[in-house]
């Protein structure tokens, strides 16, 4: 399936029927086909008991106008099953068909899972080209990737896409089995060749992602070499990552008010209330029902949350939908191979962002709630765009990262400068005194270096 590059198109809220304004380019139909939720007992709850119509089709407009294309409707198709033809039954299609004709729609996309047949059944029927949500999500990744590394892994996931539906892009040719020992007519032969080219695409792209994650292993190493620890920020699209990365560590990457404004990882050195550091690195948004191709593609980037010490979970405290949104961040976390309950939970920290969009007793109400949660996990309330609650979560990252090292009084000769060299690149040496001949120093290390530094300086466990 060929990219659906649109460029134009202003963004605008939805509309209704009459209501379009004028014609232009990425003119889009935005469908919800919902399964209606059953209730009674022995009944299975479906997803639409999870996640609310409104807020669902609401947030695949959003999808659509992250790509600048006009969302002239959006319809929230309710069905009792799902048909294997088209995915919704022949009625709401000759509906949605008049929809089409009479809004001068160039494309059509489906808040679903559509399977190649059922994309080429709805693209026959309509007469315009279909979109699926992992199609959409795919687009956006490759308009937003910037690096080579995102380019690489936007194409990998787009190509495993296209290669099941080749089908779709032939049904021009003839499907007449020939003779002379040739099973299938000019169009099997052709779907072969694409699928030979796109295989041996998928195999080159595959080995220099596998460089790519060779040069972040090196990189990781370097970093474990010096006593950094890695603090990695994730949470669900546009619950403001981004912004709370910049107020953290004052750079100045891009954010934005629209769904996945960032997509390459960014990594910058974050300081400590007491002196410390870390490092802390912003990743691409999660979203619900994220492709499986983008969560495999993406791995290499993800590892940086895999490798982190301390998981800060972002949330937009003040979206209708946060708990379905935080469900949707852990089952991705999960796919990762990441359990947020694990340890303890003493790895991942809740950050309810965007306080600032409440009045006081709203304010009260979230921090009761935030007070009776269990010790073990605690939420903080912050707002990265007016900095209020930050010095309280620079306080809380720092105390779980020293909870998982061991400070040490040493007393060093001063003429040994190779031993001090090596504390400080080893350790996070918290003070450092001269007494006549000798540093009297304090420094905080790994549990996997504390006998070196133990046998090396006669150093002795600081007392509390």
């Amino acid at each position: 399936m060929e990219p659906f590059n649109r460029e134009g198109g202003a963004d605008r809220p939805k509309s209704r029927p009459g209501s379009a304004g004028d014609s232009s380019s990425g003119r889009v139909i935005v469908i919800g086909p919902y399964l209606r939720t059953r209730r009674g007992d022995g009944d299975a709850q479906t997803d639409s008991s999870i996640r609310d119509y409104e807020a669902r089709i609401d947030e695949a407009a959003g999808l659509a106008r992250a790509i600048d294309l006009t969302v002239v409707e959006q319809v929230v198709a309710a069905i009792s099953q799902l048909r294997p033809a088209t995915f919704l039954g022949k009625g709401k299609v000759e509906e949605i068909n008049g929809l089409i004709a009479g809004n001068n729609i160039e494309l059509v996309v489906m808040d679903c899972a559509l399977s190649p047949i059922q994309q080429r059944n709805l693209e026959k029927a309509w007469s315009t080209k279909v979109l699926d949500r992992t199609g959409l999500i795919l687009e956006i990744f490759g308009r937003r990737a910037k690096t080579k590394e995102g380019a690489l892994q936007v194409e990998l996931a787009h190509l495993n896409y296209q290669r099941s539906r080749l089908v779709r892009s032939w049904t021009h040719l003839e499907r007449q089995r020939g003779g002379f020992g040739f099973m299938g007519g000019p169009g099997e032969t052709q779907i072969e060749a694409d699928r030979r080219l796109i295989g041996d695409r998928i195999t080159r792209l595959e080995n220099e992602l596998k460089k790519v994650q060779a040069t972040r292993r090196l990189h990781r190493a370097g970093r474990q070499r010096v006593p950094y620890r890695v603090v990695a920020l994730v949470g669900y699209t546009n619950a403001g990552k981004s912004t709370l990365f910049n107020r953290l560590t004052r750079a100045d990457v891009q954010a934005a008010d629209m769904l996945f404004a960032t997509l390459d990882p960014t990594l910058r050195s974050l300081n400590l209330p007491h002196g410390g550091k870390a490092m802390l690195s912003d990743t691409v948004g999660f979203i619900s029902n994220l492709p499986t191709q983008l969560v495999a593609a993406f791995r290499a980037t993800l590892e940086e949350v895999l490798e982190a010490h301390i998981i800060l979970h972002v949330r937009d405290i003040s979206h209708e939908d946060a708990e379905a949104q935080e469900r949707d961040v852990e089952a991705v976390l999960h796919q990762l191979g990441i359990d947020p309950e694990a340890d303890g939970g003493q790895r991942v920290i809740e950050v309810w962002n965007k306080i600032d969009r409440f009045d006081s007793e709203e304010r009260d109400n979230l921090r009761n709630i935030a007070a009776r949660r269990p010790p073990e996990r605690p939420c903080f309330l912050v707002s990265a765009a007016s900095g209020e609650g930050i010095e309280e979560l620079l306080a809380a990252i720092e105390d779980r990262l020293a909870a998982t090292r061991t400070t040490l009084n040493l007393s060093i000769d001063a003429a040994d400068g190779a031993g001090i060299s090596w504390l400080h690149r080893n350790a996070e040496v918290l003070t450092k005194e001269l007494h006549g001949e000798r540093f009297d120093m304090t420094v905080r290390v790994d549990e996997t270096k504390r006998d070196i530094v133990m046998s090396r300086f006669a150093a002795v466990p600081r007392v509390a």
